[in-house]
């Protein structure tokens, strides 16, 4: 598995029809991907595979790196790709088993790697959970999907730059001041992180005041979803689009004081935190309720990693990168913590979240715990 020269790497468009539906009118496959491989040698009997929620990553930035390594890579992306507006967790671990399945079977890959990276550290977790132990259930109203009751299970999981879960990277970011779900311009000035009355630096108790202002926030979206599902019920609709306002607030990406690391003060991943909050940029901007449910919701999503993480006892890597400006030391940890494996390894790399210096670095320590493995 010596490393080879980008020349080397043979990619493969790979389209495959969902569980839950075929090929679109315009001919796409629903599920799509990018299969990276060494060009010279017989196939690789180790692949990875890299999902996300809505993110592309059929070309993700570690494909060709581990790909020189002697690695399969499978950059995959569900029909929720650029559509995470309408997004349900068991239809997108049913496509996910998918392309588990076709390196198992097409590819000839003898072991699959789940790589969980930023985003899809919860959702890769999400699928080794399902496929050790069904757990996830449908959202409300919506019909079980029989796929996802029978998924292959992956042999080794890697958590990279990776979040504890949807509902908990956006209450941790979202803005508590907002008044007026329907006005992005309301605030209420007491719990504003942008009003230099309040900070920075942010005090401990305007930061108790402000996490827990977050996490009602998030509640009361969950309320009015749930009760606006029970409006529609009996109607001509069966879901509804809506939008959530400022979600680029967390008080880390203020005030590098709170939680200290290798990051830049004042940014993240959209810039400068007040420009960001009030764009039109940002996570769960636009939803369905049912989206809300599922991906979101403190209450009801099934998109946390932890509870996910119990379940995964195959042996188990987590990269942190300490000038993450989104992902912090506590969030590895606890992720770490989180991971039932009995072998598991923590290692940590100074760069930001894309790791856009330390690529080779990081493909060559995943290709070394690999290879222990």
């Amino acid at each position: 598995m010596g490393r080879r020269g980008a020349e080397e790497v043979v990619r493969e468009f790979v389209g495959l029809p969902s569980p839950l539906g075929g090929r679109a009118g315009a001919g796409g496959h629903p599920c799509q991907g990018v299969y990276h491989r060494p060009a010279a040698g017989p196939p690789p009997r180790t692949a990875f595979i890299a999902a996300h929620y809505d993110v592309d990553f059929s070309e993700h930035y570690l494909a060709e790196h581990l790909a020189r390594r002697g690695y399969g890579f499978l950059g995959w992306n569900t029909r929720f790709r650029g559509n995470g507006a309408y997004f349900l967790l068991d239809h997108a671990l049913a496509e996910i088993g998918v392309g588990v399945r076709w390196l198992r079977e097409r590819a000839g890959a003898e072991r699959v790697v789940l790589l969980g990276n930023s985003g899809g550290g919860s959702l890769m977790a999400a699928y080794q959970s399902q496929a050790v132990e069904p757990n996830v259930a449908p959202v409300a109203g919506m019909r079980p999907v029989e796929a996802v009751e029978d998924l292959p299970a992956g042999d080794l999981f890697v958590a990279l730059a990776a979040h504890r879960g949807r509902p908990e990277v956006l209450t941790a970011w979202m803005d508590p001041s907002v008044t007026d779900e329907t006005d992005p311009l309301s605030a209420d000035p007491a719990l504003d992180p942008f009003d230099p009355a309040n900070g920075p630096p942010f005090d401990e108790e305007f930061q108790r005041r402000y996490r827990a202002a977050q996490r009602a926030r998030n509640d009361r979206i969950t309320d009015w979803a749930l009760d606006r599902l029970a409006d529609l019920r009996g109607t001509r609709a069966r879901d509804q689009v809506f939008a959530v306002h400022r979600t680029w607030a967390d008080l880390r990406m203020i005030d590098p004081a709170i939680e200290p690391s290798d990051r830049p003060p004042n940014r993240c991943y959209a810039g400068e935190p007040l420009r960001a909050n009030y764009g039109v940029f940002g996570i769960a901007a636009t939803c369905t309720l049912r989206t809300w449910l599922s991906m979101w919701s403190l209450r009801t999503s099934q998109c946390t990693a932890a509870p996910h993480l119990a379940r995964v006892t195959v042996p188990s890597l987590v990269i942190h990168a300490t000038a993450d400006e989104g992902v912090f030391d506590s969030d590895a940890r606890a992720l770490f913590g989180a991971l039932a494996a009995a072998d598991k390894r923590l290692e940590f790399v100074r760069d930001d979240h894309y790791l856009r210096r330390s690529r080779p670095q990081v493909a060559d320590l995943i290709d070394a715990w690999v290879r222990d493995h």
